[in-house]
């Protein structure tokens, strides 16, 4: 089933000379002849210049968890214009924000506004540094927190033998060597690891920079007895616990992935989904810890709290907190997990889920990951030739098998339908191209419908 890009493609070859890759973000580089282009979007579909439609899992990376285009939050928005904009002065409805989102997160005791993921995570580790007095954070292999230097450091699992350690690396070129010597690295899970690194070097780390539910990582979960040991040696070490929700803030629950998991972070950061897509971001915490803000700690910008961005949380995260939103979308995606589970069983093929229904991660492997290099022992080639194929099927998911796919409360039974049919197609079709995984056996899917 091919689709007809023309349109996108000759738009990229004109796009191409004017911006690198013809796109505004890296991610959004799919290959010279893959590379789409929005012409509009509603509800849980979008359409591409070209007119072909999508029944849409990527939402932006998570942002749309109302659907594109909610006439509730853009009536808002529209109103937020009339405020005017940037005064480098504040409004009235930072407040009133922040009181919602203290009432739905507890350990959000006081509030800063920024614009991205990346702006609340920068300030956030500024911030634990200049609490503690030390330079150093620990980070999870496989987590993401965002396009800074201090988090752009990855372990490349595709090159990883499986013997050994693998080789930890910057993300990006440009990134100095030199910041490496701050960064510590353990698995998700293990928490006697953690507490070795904690132990061996406390007096130097300033925070456990950490994703309970890692966005950028099949949505691997963090299990509840490991967060809570977390958050007991994060206490004995005097180390700050920094729960970056950017992904499953208002999103895993009304509360994130504290109130799922029932843990309090000394510092946390949302954005996504606060006003289901216009630009802002949120560095919250505990008192003690946020009063530092103005009282030797730098944080501003020019367009934080933009009177539009204000106006659109406003009204995102009323629906979200008042209504049954949140429990639509935990409903749809674990009935989308119990259709991919029924395509793949009646082929014999090893599958389980990770993640929260509301951002799943579909693995081809009997047994769930518990830690990134787990990745290594999946199909994942299967899954990337899957997912083009889904594309040229109409269901736009990450090309790559280590993001989840996101619902919104926009999805619907017609959305189902057409994502079960052209799941069912293109794993037939990857068989037929691929053969079989090579995990092709007891196709036992764990994790369904799980909360976590």
């Amino acid at each position: 089933m091919a689709r007809n890009l023309t349109k996108s493609n000759a738009h990229f070859q004109q796009a191409v000379k004017r911006l690198p890759l013809g796109v505004a973000s890296n991610f959004r580089y799919w290959g010279e002849e893959r590379t789409i282009y929005v012409k509009h979007g509603k509800g849980a579909r979008i359409v591409d210049i070209d007119d072909n439609s999508y029944v849409d899992y990527r939402m932006g990376y998570g942002p749309a968890i109302l659907g594109y285009a909610d006439a509730r939050v853009d009536k808002a928005a529209r109103e937020g214009m009339e405020i005017g904009g940037v005064f480098a002065l504040s409004t009235v409805r930072e407040l009133t924000v922040a009181e919602r989102i203290s009432k739905m997160v507890p350990a959000a005791e006081l509030v800063r506004f920024s614009n991205s993921g990346t702006e609340a995570v920068m300030a956030g580790l500024r911030l634990a540094r200049a609490f503690t007095g030390k330079d150093d954070y620990v980070l999870l292999e496989g987590g993401y927190h965002g396009l800074f230097d201090a988090a752009m450091w990855f372990t490349p699992m595709d090159k990883w033998s499986m013997v050994g350690e693998p080789e930890v690396r910057p993300y990006s070129e440009g990134v100095p060597i030199s910041t490496r010597s701050f960064a510590h690295f353990v698995q998700a899970n293990d928490a006697n690891q953690l507490e070795e690194v904690l132990k061996k070097h406390s007096h130097r780390i300033a925070c456990l920079l950490i994703e309970p539910i890692m966005g950028n990582c099949l949505g691997i979960a963090a299990e509840p007895a490991y967060l809570r040991a977390a958050r007991e040696l994060c206490d004995k070490y005097g180390v700050v616990l920094f729960i970056d929700e950017v992904k499953t803030g208002f999103r895993v629950a009304r509360g994130g992935v504290q109130e799922l998991y029932g843990v309090s972070a000394d510092l946390c950061t949302f954005a996504k989904a606060v006003a289901n897509g216009y630009p802002i971001s949120i560095l919250a915490g505990r008192e003690a810890i946020m009063r530092k803000i103005g009282k030797g700690v730098a944080h501003g910008g020019t367009y934080t709290a933009h009177s539009v961005s204000l106006a659109a949380a406003e009204a995102t995260l009323q629906i979200l907190d008042e209504t049954d939103a949140l429990e639509r979308i935990a409903a749809y995606g674990t009935r989308l997990r119990q259709g991919m589970h029924a395509c793949l069983s009646a082929r014999g093929i090893a599958h389980s889920f990770v993640g929260h229904p509301s951002m799943s991660g579909l693995y081809f492997s009997a047994k769930p990951p518990r830690n990134y290099r787990d990745w290594k022992g999946s199909d994942y080639s299967f899954y990337d030739a899957m997912a083009r194929v889904l594309h040229d099927a109409g269901v736009l998911c990450e090309p790559d098998s280590r993001e989840p796919w996101f619902v919104s409360a926009a999805h619907d039974d017609s959305c189902l339908n057409d994502t079960l049919a052209a799941f069912e197609f293109a794993v037939d079709t990857t068989l037929k191209t691929q053969g079989p995984t090579k995990n092709q056996g007891p196709a036992k899917a764990q994790g369904l419908g799980a909360s976590h």
